[in-house]
């Protein structure tokens, strides 16, 4: 199990494939084996140096004792990552609180980001929202809390709040290697609530018209968590960015991760 220093914790990673690096960053309560294995992975991984890594709290990666728990520090700590790889910068991709930590980076570090595709996600700020499912998910995230551990039951609750009510009744199967992923190593009880505040305290919309490299925004259509209308709002302040919708996708897009793949794919070899 490679980890490595990173500031004040260490830092679960691993490494797929060969080429220009490409950082990728999970998201709310996930951990890096939540990415899909059969078409996003290996099709990326064809093409580039994947970096997966559990940010802090999440999956492998310690928690620290950090005075303020912020989108802010962890895209901190993934910039530390790079430098503790010896990477100076690298493409970077990140969904829904992952997509948050990558604006955040690119923003705050705009020399360590070469290009940014953001999957699923917002900016904050008074012209965002969050979707009915967000209160389901920081629900369960309290429910969690109370009970002091995770488990099938509490796994299989967050489901309908990624995945649309079409592929879970069509794709039982997967549904089921889903909570098994979430389950690998879940996220610690405390990193959970401190995600949840995170999230909520979120705003670097005004910083989004200082980022200037080639952006790719992919949102889905059947979102309930982060609605695809959260991606004009960043799409309108910036100003070399790219936005597509998956017309069928929820949250995690899993309903068309091989378009999706496909589209991050020829965004960055463009």
């Amino acid at each position: 199990m490679p980890k490595i220093k990173v500031r004040d914790i260490e830092m679960y990673y691993e490494i797929r494939g060969e080429g220009r690096p490409l950082l990728m960053i999970m998201g709310f309560q996930g951990n890096m084996d939540c990415w899909d294995p059969y078409y996003m992975i290996p099709n990326l991984a064809d093409h580039y140096k994947l970096i997966l890594f559990d940010n802090r709290g999440a999956g492998r990666t310690e928690l620290g004792n950090p005075e303020e728990f912020t989108i802010r520090l962890m895209a901190d700590d993934a910039a530390a990552l790079l430098d503790a790889l010896g990477i100076e910068h690298a493409h970077v991709l990140g969904i829904s609180m992952g997509g948050m930590i990558a604006q955040e980076l690119a923003a705050n570090h705009p020399e360590r980001v070469d290009k940014l595709i953001l999957l699923s996600t917002y900016c904050g700020g008074d012209e965002s929202f969050l979707g009915p499912a967000s209160a389901n998910v920081i629900r369960i995230s309290n429910l969690l809390v109370e009970r002091g551990a995770w488990d099938r039951e509490m796994a299989g609750m967050l489901i309908p709040n990624l995945l649309s009510d079409e592929y879970i009744e069509q794709n039982p199967d997967d549904v089921e290697e889903w909570i098994d992923r979430l389950l690998i190593a879940p996220t610690k009880l405390e990193a959970s609530i401190q995600q949840v505040s995170a999230i909520l305290s979120l705003d670097v919309c005004g910083q989004l018209p200082g980022i200037k490299v080639p952006t790719l925004i992919v949102a889905g259509k059947k979102d309930t968590y982060i609605p695809a209308e959260n991606a004009k709002v960043m799409a309108k302040r910036m100003l070399n960015s790219k936005l597509i919708y998956s017309e069928k996708s929820a949250h995690m897009l899993q309903e068309e991760m091989e378009q999706t793949s496909g589209a991050i794919v020829r965004f960055l070899s463009g």
